[in-house]
């Protein structure tokens, strides 16, 4: 959890940034850490830009801005976010970050987390801290980033990674998961929840979820999957059968898979057991109820059923899972 609380500072977020910065992802860090606030509307967190050289800085769009503050900003982060530059990441060479920005990451505390936002990732590598690591990058890049940093555990197929300090994300939508996946992990579920309910946006996506890469658009169908789906997310708690949801929409189970996979990109299977993970995760971030209820209300049947498909799916138990990210009592 962070440090911020009662008596306690905000927590600092240093946004550094650089010349071709995407102005969507500088925005994105100041309007979620800034819009979290406590139970009594105090600030978790303060965010500020800085830059190698503070002063005017290109973006990729047709305007510049002014960033009023220098790499001393970051002496005293808790957090440091290093958004993307076209103009810069895939032309990097596997030699170490040049001056002034490998000063500027010489001043970053040891004890802060480091998070970079598409192909801010290359930054991270560059200076050493993806070394050995599981990363990721926007899909498009993924090629030149392997290139360059052999190194490095490359998974271009997820939104973000988490390593606990380090952390790293896809492309910009991404990045709004990854810092509502912070603002979750530091307090709770409920702040990051009204935190994406304030910017509209899904309030979780799971770091393993899939990119979305180029995929041909599937031509249009008289028929959808829609209804079974929506009557499916309706009836977690029981056995629901693939002959179910065809009969549901009048196809065969072979016409409703194929149907099915073109409209969500995955099975019927695969998709409702994310679904039920993802019920069994609200249900332990906001309810009291016990393991035993979750599991039964979101389909697994036995506590121990929930156990096996959790661990699976997100690498801790239940029990863990509700430690970490229900909000306060």
């Amino acid at each position: 959890m962070s440090q911020s609380g009662p008596g306690r500072p905000p927590h600092l977020v240093a946004v550094l940034v650089r010349h071709g910065v995407l102005p969507m992802e500088l925005g994105l860090v100041h309007q979620l850490f800034g819009g979290a606030v406590s139970a009594g509307g105090s600030p978790l967190y303060e965010v500020v830009t800085c830059a190698p050289e503070a002063g005017a800085i290109r973006t990729d769009a047709d305007f510049t801005v002014t960033v009023e503050h220098g790499p001393e900003a970051l002496d005293r982060a808790g957090t440091v976010v290093v958004p993307a530059s076209h103009e810069d990441d895939e032309r990097r060479r596997d030699n170490g970050l040049e001056e002034p920005l490998a000063s500027a990451f010489a001043r970053i505390p040891p004890a802060a987390r480091v998070a970079s936002i598409c192909t801010g990732a290359f930054v991270l590598a560059a200076a050493g801290l993806l070394t050995g690591a599981r990363a990721t990058t926007h899909w498009k890049s993924a090629r030149r980033f392997r290139e360059l940093y052999p190194r490095v555990e490359l998974d271009a197929d997820v939104l973000y990674t988490d390593g606990g300090r380090i952390l790293t994300s896809a492309g910009e939508a991404s990045g709004i998961d990854l810092c509502l996946h912070l603002i979750r992990r530091d307090h709770g579920a409920a702040v990051a929840n009204a935190v994406a309910r304030r910017t509209v946006v899904p309030p979780h996506r799971d770091g393993g979820q899939a990119q979305f890469i180029d995929r041909p658009v599937p031509r249009p169908q008289t028929s959808s999957t829609g209804a079974a789906r929506a009557w499916a997310l309706a009836n977690l708690h029981r056995t629901v059968s693939l002959g179910e949801l065809a009969a549901l929409e009048s196809m065969s189970r072979r016409t409703f898979t194929r149907r099915f996979r073109e409209e969500t990109g995955t099975s019927p299977g695969q998709w409702l057991a994310r679904q039920r993970i993802e019920h069994a995760r609200r249900l332990l971030e906001e309810s009291g109820l016990p393991v035993e209820r979750v599991a039964a209300d979101a389909g697994f049947g036995s506590a121990a059923s929930l156990r096996q498909h959790f661990h699976a799916a997100l690498g801790v138990s239940p029990t863990a899972y509700r430690r970490t990210f229900r909000g306060p009592e």
